[in-house]
C-alpha cells in the first residue's frame, strides 16, 4: 500500500505536516524581522544621503556661480532644485532596486521552503 505520511492530490496534509510548515514560516519571519529593522535604518540613511549630497553640491556650485558670474537669475536656486531632483531620482532608483532584490530573494526562499 501507499505511504500514509505523504499527502496525495486528494488527501490534505496531516496535522504534523501543517504544524511543521507553520513553525518553519514563523521562524523565518522572526529571523527576517530582526534583519528588517537594521536594514530599514540603513536604507533610510542611504536614501537621505542620496538626496542631501546632490542638493548640497548643487547649492554650493550655484553659490560659486552667483559669486563669479552674477546675473538676473539665481544660479543657487536653479542648481538647488536640479540637485534635489537628481537626489530624489537617485533615491527612487535605490528603493526600486532594493525592493526588486527583496522580492526576488523572497520568491527564492519560498521555492526552497516547499
Amino acid at each position: 500500500m501507499g505511504d500514509k505520511s505523504k499527502p496525495t492530490a486528494n488527501k490534505p496534509p496531516n496535522l504534523a505536516e501543517q504544524v511543521g510548515s507553520k513553525a518553519a514560516l514563523k521562524l523565518k519571519a522572526q529571523r527576517s524581522s530582526t534583519l528588517g529593522v537594521w536594514f530599514g535604518l540603513g536604507m533610510m540613511g542611504m536614501i537621505g544621503w542620496s538626496v542631501v549630497v546632490p542638493t548640497l553640491l548643487g547649492a554650493a556650485l550655484g553659490l560659486w556661480l552667483d559669486k563669479h558670474y552674477p546675473g538676473p537669475h539665481s544660479w543657487t536656486l536653479a542648481l538647488l532644485v536640479a540637485g534635489l531632483t537628481i537626489g530624489c531620482w537617485n533615491a527612487w532608483y535605490w528603493v526600486a532596486k532594493e525592493d526588486q532584490a527583496i522580492h526576488h530573494n523572497h520568491e527564492d526562499n519560498d521555492d526552497t521552503d516547499r
